[in-house]
């Protein structure tokens, strides 16, 4: 049986973080990974090139049961101490669409450099190394006779004053991902929130997929995409599957099953001016030759097979321009489900930050237990906006473990 101040389950953006403060504040620190790499999804991320943060970070880019739980952390530590972090072991980055920061050498530099700080800070990180059972008991032999974990894997027995939970959440399964975190918390008679896909594409039903979406696959287009309130203006991508790309994805995290969302196809213009504008100049030109050149051919020519019927522009009267004004700006697609965790970048759900310090993300209830990163109920947009959560609260709990 080996005793560590600190053991932390999970070697991903959150784990590691917190391993660094807490090693560099002089804790014996013990960082457990199931599987056989540590940050596996930072690997992943951004086609690999790792999206680390974002410039623009702010928690209103976020969803929570309780919306102001993520003030204190991003405060504390802001997108600008992780690109110092970046700078200071010669990494460089590319800035690209809305803030988004993105590492010039790769996925794999990130992960480097936070085990080469680990390292300097005497973190022992351990892989392959499943945990079995975690139970807590008081340790009357220590001066403080603080609370003590006890962690069994499936090679070793380990005891801890404090343990930190940095499992993530059950997005992307194939990388090893579960749900652990929600479980542990339930052990302890934590509530939780059930994890559900965010950041994952639509599906549709099969007589729509094959009348629309396969027809269309690969193409992408700018819109602005809206539901429950919330708009996204970025790109979305026909699949043969239904829908993804930015926005899309975006959206997801705010869909509920039953939802219909709505598609704005003209986002730099007013439709309904745009068409009477055409109808001046071109009145002898069909509406769908004129939809090509504001939308991608295979869309134009879709939408008019199917939803628009093209006739030279100077016979449409002003009530049939709004009406197509009205299809292009609020086109309703209705998804019939998600691609789900399969696909997911991330899980909305977690931990109840109510149970939760924001200062410190200790459990309220249980001294010495931590939650951090994916496995609280803090869900970021997509664009560096979750990594940037994972280092600022895996950053706080390392403060105190």
């Amino acid at each position: 049986m080996t005793h560590f101040d600190v053991i932390i389950i999970g070697a991903g953006a959150a784990g590691l973080m917190c391993a660094i403060q807490a090693g560099q504040r002089g804790r014996s620190v013990l960082v457990l990974e199931k599987s056989n790499k540590a940050g596996r999804k930072i690997l992943i991320s951004g086609g690999g090139r790792c999206n680390f943060t974002n410039l623009y970070t702010e928690p209103d880019c976020y969803l929570s049961h309780n919306p102001h739980f993520c003030k204190s952390a991003l405060s504390r530590y802001t997108q600008w101490d992780f690109i110092g972090l970046v700078e200071k072991h010669g990494l460089s980055w590319t800035e690209k669409t809305l803030g988004q920061l993105f590492c010039d050498q790769k996925a794999g530099a990130i992960v480097d450099m936070l085990l080469a700080e680990c390292r300097e800070a005497d973190v022992k990180v351990e892989l392959n190394s499943e945990v079995d059972t975690i139970t807590k008991h008081s340790n009357e032999t220590t001066d403080d006779a603080s609370q003590q974990f006890t962690i069994i894997t499936q090679e070793r027995v380990y005891t801890a004053n404090s343990l930190v939970i940095a499992s993530g959440g059950p997005s992307i399964p194939k990388m090893g991902a579960t749900d652990f975190g929600l479980r542990v918390a339930k052990q302890f008679n934590l509530n939780t929130y059930p994890f559900t896909a965010a950041l994952v594409p639509f599906t549709f039903p099969e007589k729509e997929l094959e009348l629309l979406f396969r027809e269309l696959s690969g193409t992408a287009v700018d819109v602005i995409l809206t539901v429950n309130n919330t708009s996204f203006k970025e790109a979305i991508l026909f699949t043969h599957r239904g829908l993804s790309g930015p926005a899309t994805l975006q959206i997801s995290s705010y869909w509920r099953l039953g939802d219909s969302i709505s598609v704005n196809l003209l986002p730099e213009h007013n439709a309904e001016d745009w068409l009477m504008d055409q109808q001046v100049e071109h009145p002898n030109a069909e509406l769908k030759t004129l939809l090509a050149r504001a939308l991608p051919k295979r869309l134009a020519a879709r939408l008019c097979e199917l939803f628009i019927a093209s006739k030279p522009m100077k016979q449409y009267t002003p009530n049939e321009l709004q009406t197509i004004a009205t299809q292009l700006s609020e086109w309703e697609l209705k998804p019939h489900g998600t691609e789900g965790m399969r696909t997911a970048e991330v899980a909305l759900g977690g931990v109840d930050c109510n149970e939760l310090s924001s200062k410190t993300m200790e459990s309220k209830k249980i001294s010495h237990l931590y939650f951090i990163g994916e496995s609280v109920d803090v869900t970021g947009h997509l664009g560096g906006y979750n990594f940037q959560w994972a280092w600022a609260s895996g950053w706080c709990a390392g403060q105190y473990v």
